[in-house]
């Protein structure tokens, strides 16, 4: 069973998530909110990259008042990320956030998570209920002997039921860790307990070297399991990285079809061509063509056409000069300097 086809739909902006929907993309941005002109900018590119949902901090008044400018400018949703103080939750939805994350133990009581609920009802927008394993509460890391899933699921399935009681259940879950098997144990344990969706990530991961790794095992390991409605890649680095990472673990998965799949070989002393440099060419010139295949870039003719099979179109490198590959038959030969440029020509004149 997929849980994910059985979640709550919640709207966010007019981007559903949950119910079956597919699986969403977000981000967040590293700008101060409060500088508009660089927020809009940064946005603009993560929207070009394929980013579905962004989510800003917003710190300060003058960070909320900057959501409605901000909004004016991009076309995706908007998600306030709120952290101590209550009154920037309320002052973000006032100023057309789409969505809010709060985390309920840091807002500073009942009643002032009843301050935020009533507002987000009369508005009627999605609350995202975070908890980070990080944050968990003095007595759940006493009552389990440490920090753990089962103490993780706890705190938020609380957070959860407080805001029920306030009446309102328009709400969003993520429960994340940088411990990647103890949150995907709490996803386990997490999933047939709620009808909520699920925002799923491996938090404060690492750099994009390993934040992608821990990332890609992490969010695999969930995923696969059917559960998690919306995800973020979180690295240290361009937010741009996170969604060509989240893209590529959902197209691995088979979660979401379009883009295309660049394989290559990892090199050998057969290899007499630069495939290194010639590979992070042809990822880069793939990633705005619009087709759903497959692509390969081999560094030699010796297997390059065997190896090739399996995709729709390839290169692969001889000495000066390489082939151009479809569906496992050589096309023709090509001088090595032409290689990238005649791939190029080939895919913006696909018909399959």
């Amino acid at each position: 069973m997929a849980y994910r086809d059985h979640t709550r739909k919640v709207s966010i902006g007019g981007r559903v998530i949950g119910g079956g929907s597919p699986v969403a993309i977000q981000s967040m941005t590293n700008t101060p909110t409060e500088d508009i002109e660089a927020t809009t900018a940064q946005i603009s590119r993560l929207e070009k990259a394929g980013c579905e949902i962004i989510r800003c901090t917003v710190p300060t008044l003058e960070a909320a008042k900057a959501l409605k400018e901000i909004k004016k400018q991009i076309g995706i949703p908007l998600v306030a990320d709120i952290h101590f103080d209550y009154k920037m939750a309320i002052a973000a939805m006032e100023n057309g956030a789409d969505k809010i994350r709060i985390n309920p133990g840091n807002i500073g009581g009942r009643e002032k998570v009843k301050a935020v609920v009533t507002a987000a009802k009369e508005r009627n927008i999605p609350i995202r209920v975070g908890v980070n394993s990080g944050s968990l509460e003095r007595e759940l890391v006493e009552k389990y002997g440490g920090v753990t899933a089962e103490g993780i699921v706890e705190s938020a399935l609380d957070r959860i039921h407080m805001i029920e009681d306030m009446d309102y259940d328009n709400l969003v879950i993520s429960i994340k860790s940088s411990d990647v098997m103890m949150c995907v144990r709490a996803h386990e344990l997490l999933a047939d307990q709620t009808p909520y969706p699920l925002h799923v990530g491996i938090t404060e991961s690492g750099t994009v070297n390993s934040g992608n790794i821990k990332s890609a095992i992490g969010l695999a390991l969930i995923l696969n399991q059917g559960i998690g409605d919306t995800i973020r890649v979180s690295l240290t680095g361009d937010p741009v990285e996170e969604i060509r990472s989240a893209k590529l673990i959902l197209r691995t998965l088979r979660l979401r079809k379009g883009g295309i799949e660049v394989v290559s070989c990892p090199t050998c002393g057969r290899t007499k061509i630069d495939l290194i440099r010639l590979a992070g060419e042809v990822e880069k010139m793939v990633a705005d063509i619009p087709l759903d295949i497959k692509v390969a870039v081999m560094g030699c003719v010796v297997n390059g056409p065997g190896e090739a099979k399996e995709a729709d179109i390839g290169i692969a490198g001889g000495i000066k000069e390489g082939l151009l590959i479809k569906k496992g038959e050589i096309i023709r030969k090509v001088p090595e300097a032409e290689l990238l440029e005649t791939l190029r020509q080939e895919l913006l004149s696909w018909e399959g």
